[in-house]
């Protein structure tokens, strides 16, 4: 029987957070965004990006995952900052050589309302004001992504873009991080018990609550 491994391909503020606490509390490894010290016994990957290491080891050994057999679920793989903007979750190319590499290997597709998500981004930090406006990213070309319609259009693509390529596939499944059936479909698709089942990384509060609140 083949090992399991998890890759969610999922956008940042859709709940992904929430994904990798579930896991880990169900015994899984997870890789989620940064290698953190501590969480590999290897030295060449801790507080590296899960995406750089990704891509990495795709372009040197065809195997995007060569370098993270410690983890059994990878998670959160995107990374943008001034020097880098990875996406490994909208390349097909990389993703179709983690299933050939990992016969076992169980996508999901993490997702929200784009519109909430949308204003999430643009309430985090400075990731939707300045971080992917000034990227390069697939879907959301520079310049582009400054606002939350433009924000909502860019996931209603990537969501498009896979159920496309997985369309018919039995080793992917979609499922919407408020739907109360959430974690039931998770465990089932993965043949797993998932005990714990919440809301990680709550970002501040909606701007209209915020005005309400002063």
């Amino acid at each position: 029987m083949s090992r399991l491994r998890v890759v969610n391909l999922a956008l940042p503020k859709t709940g992904t957070t929430t994904l990798t606490d579930a896991l880990r509390e169900a015994g899984l490894t997870v890789a989620d965004w940064k290698i953190r010290p501590g969480q590999s016994t290897r030295t060449d990957i801790p507080r590296q990006h899960v995406g750089k290491v990704i891509y990495e080891d795709y372009f040197a050994t065809g195997d995007p995952l060569a370098r993270l057999d410690e983890f059994d679920a990878i998670n959160e793989m995107s990374a943008v900052r001034e020097d880098r903007s990875l996406w490994p979750q909208t390349d097909w190319g990389l993703i179709s050589a983690i299933a050939t590499h990992h016969p076992g290997v169980r996508f999901l597709l993490t997702t929200r309302d784009p519109a909430r998500a949308a204003d999430s981004m643009m309430r985090w930090n400075n990731l939707g004001k300045r971080r992917l406006p000034q990227a390069d990213i697939p879907g959301l070309p520079r310049g582009f992504g400054g606002s939350e319609a433009e924000l909502a259009r860019w996931m209603e693509g990537h969501y498009a873009f896979c159920r496309r390529v997985f369309a018919g596939a039995e080793n992917f499944m979609e499922y919407d991080i408020e739907d109360a059936d959430a974690p039931d479909r998770i465990g089932r698709y993965l043949g797993l018990n998932l005990p714990w089942w919440g809301q990680s990384n709550v970002g501040k509060a909606p701007r209209r609550r915020q005005a309400e609140c002063g």
